[in-house]
């Protein structure tokens, strides 16, 4: 099998990692951020599911660490699993660095991967808005 190939999307989020990764690791989070798997969620034993584009999907998440791996695993309503790297790190004392890394899935063409991308940035952009602290007035 060859490798697929991959975009690595990233975000700076400007919270300390610890406030990052404690909000990222809660899938209830999903919902306020990751618009292609937060419709739904709902907690089945160890596994989350949730209403995706083309029907259920299944979501596994890593045991909680201390390494800032939120990485998941996602079975689409064919039974095909895409998994989904991600990793938050800190970048100083005050912020955060969140790197996800995007397989373009087999079948897959250009334009599909492209906009796959852009939708993952999208929710990643949300989620770095949301993070963000409000001005003091």
């Amino acid at each position: 099998m060859s490798a697929l190939p991959v975009l690595i999307l990233h975000v700076t989020l400007p919270v300390p990692v610890a406030q990052s990764y404690a909000f990222l690791s809660d899938p209830r989070n999903m919902s306020q951020w990751a618009s292609g798997l937060g419709q739904g969620l709902r907690q089945e034993g160890d596994a989350w599911i949730a209403q995706g584009e083309s029907g259920q999907v299944t979501i596994r998440f890593a045991q909680a660490n201390a390494y800032g791996v939120l990485d998941h695993e996602v079975t689409l309503p064919d039974g095909a699993r895409v998994a989904v790297p991600m990793r938050v790190v800190a970048n100083g004392e005050g912020a955060s660095e969140l790197t996800f890394t995007l397989f373009r899935q087999p079948g897959m063409d250009d334009a599909k991967f492209a906009e796959d991308a852009k939708w993952v940035m999208r929710d990643l952009q949300k989620l770095q808005q949301l993070l963000t602290p409000p001005n003091p007035a």
